[in-house]
């Protein structure tokens, strides 16, 4: 036990110091390379924090057991959607420039609607992941293109001093540092619900569930801690494209067999919902506040009692 609270401990401390270190070497980044803080959200930042789903999905492919993988996207968005923007808006309003930040949300919500047609017509192949990734590949480049010309550069005082490097070294310490403290808080918080006598299905549902997304969260909350939102944006909507054209693509090249048609009763019609979610925000409102964050809140933890009881 005694380990495991060690494990849980250090995990969260490492997930706060990265969180801290990634956010201020992001928008270090930002100033220097005369891109906006949104553009690094969503390329350096949003991917980085997928990279442990990258490796479980890839993992669970190679292991012949690609139905954890795909779970695992579509549960990452969800988190994204609904857990993490909810809580960061909590502690910092949203506020988006509709012009700019429209792009990015309706992209991942097409790619939410391809992944759902590639499981509705129940076809498997390479071709579809190779695809995918071609996507994200072409994605990134016109992210970067745009971002260059559309920026308009800003005052960061606090971060825009230091030099390039230094802040290219903070962001990959930063990624390092939540990448291992997810690891160890989900290893340790699984350790203490089996000593508490949980079964398997429920510390699934329950710790994995919430523990998977750990690097988006501690990296939102610090984000949204120094008033970053646009970094918090980028880095769930980077996330949620990556986890769909990346991974998606990485697994299907793996593992190229058709998707289950359960993922359409209820996982990813609720994807989609938080997808729309997000990009009605972005299309409509431009703003989301307190109490729109704790309605996302109550969203996911309806979703995880759902997901419980079935």
């Amino acid at each position: 036990m005694i380990i495991a609270f060690s494990l849980v401990g250090l995990g969260l401390l490492l997930l706060v110091l990265g969180g801290e270190a990634l956010v201020r070497g992001a928008v270090t980044l930002a100033a220097r390379a005369g891109v906006s803080p949104l553009l690094v959200g969503l390329v350096i930042v949003g991917f980085g924090t997928s990279a442990p789903e990258l490796v479980a999905s890839v993992e669970a492919a190679l292991a012949g057991a690609p139905a954890i993988a795909w779970g695992n996207i579509i549960g990452s968005n969800i988190a994204n959607s609904l857990l993490i923007l909810g809580a960061a808006v909590m502690i910092t309003p949203l506020v988006l420039e509709r012009a700019t930040a429209l792009r990015d949300p309706l992209i991942a919500f097409v790619a939410a609607l391809a992944f759902a047609a590639v499981v509705l017509a129940g076809h498997g192949h390479w071709l579809v992941g190779l695809a995918g990734l071609l996507a994200i590949g072409a994605y990134i480049l016109a992210a970067y293109f745009k971002g260059k010309a559309d920026h308009v550069p800003v005052d960061i005082p606090e971060t825009g001093q230091a030099h390039w490097a230094v802040a290219l070294l903070g962001v990959l310490v930063g990624l390092g540092l939540l990448i291992g403290g997810g690891k160890m808080l989900v290893m340790g918080a699984v350790d203490l619900a089996e000593l508490a006598g949980m079964s398997q299905t429920v510390i699934g549902l329950t710790v994995v569930a919430i523990g998977t997304p750990a690097p988006e969260l501690a990296t939102a909350l610090v984000a949204a801690r120094h008033r970053q939102m646009q970094v918090v944006f980028g880095n769930i909507i980077g996330s949620n494209i990556y986890n769909l054209l990346a991974i998606g693509g990485t697994t299907m090249i793996i593992a190229p067999a058709p998707l289950s048609p359960d993922l359409l009763l209820r996982d990813i019609p609720v994807m989609l919902a938080a997808m729309l979610v997000v990009l009605l925000v972005a299309l409509f409102s431009g703003r989301l506040g307190k109490l729109a964050g704790l309605g996302l809140l109550a969203s996911y933890a309806i979703y995880i009692a759902v997901l419980a009881i079935s």
